[in-house]
């Protein structure tokens, strides 16, 4: 297999957690926080959306999903537009709520799409490219990408402790 194919793999990963911890559950669970500080559903999987989105915008020099096919005006949230949950506040975190599995699906779908598209065509100079260069040492993209993938999968598992949660009370 090669890096393409693993990257590959890696994101379909996350797709499965994803439609695991949301499918089926009304916007009541999915809004739900198990204490006055912890994260809902619905803020995991938009905020390891949102980071994704970002960020393979800006490895590909391209526009965010969340604009250029209006995510952000569907989900009216009270946020600064392109906010992506980095550093949020509970109160800003609590604030994100949704009203339909299918609009986090749906948004978590389409970024899931446009990265599989990006990922399948890079080879391993590819992964070499500089993206970030505020760090030291500079980030590459294959950096980035395995950074999106190790916090995608940590808040989808958060996302997934929480039904857990929800479906034991």
């Amino acid at each position: 297999m090669n890096s393409s194919g693993i990257l590959v793999d890696a994101f379909e990963r996350i797709h499965e957690a994803v439609h695991a911890a949301v499918e089926g559950l009304p916007p009541e669970d999915l809004n739900a926080r198990l204490d006055d500080d912890a994260n809902s559903i619905a803020w995991l999987v938009w905020h390891l959306t949102r980071v994704q989105d970002d960020h393979i915008a800006d490895a590909e020099g391209t526009e965010q999903l969340w604009f250029a096919e209006e995510w952000a005006s569907r989900f009216e949230l009270p946020l600064e537009e392109g906010s992506t949950g980095y550093g949020h506040s509970s109160t800003q975190a609590g604030s994100v709520k949704v009203g339909s599995a299918d609009l986090l699906l749906g948004y978590f779908d389409a970024v899931h799409e446009h990265t599989l598209a990006f990922v399948r065509d890079l080879d391993g100079r590819s992964l070499d490219r500089i993206v970030d260069d505020a760090w030291s040492p500079p980030v590459t993209l294959g950096v980035r990408l395995v950074s999106v993938v190790a916090d995608d999968l940590q808040h989808a598992g958060q996302a997934a402790f929480v039904r857990g949660a929800l479906e034991r009370r």
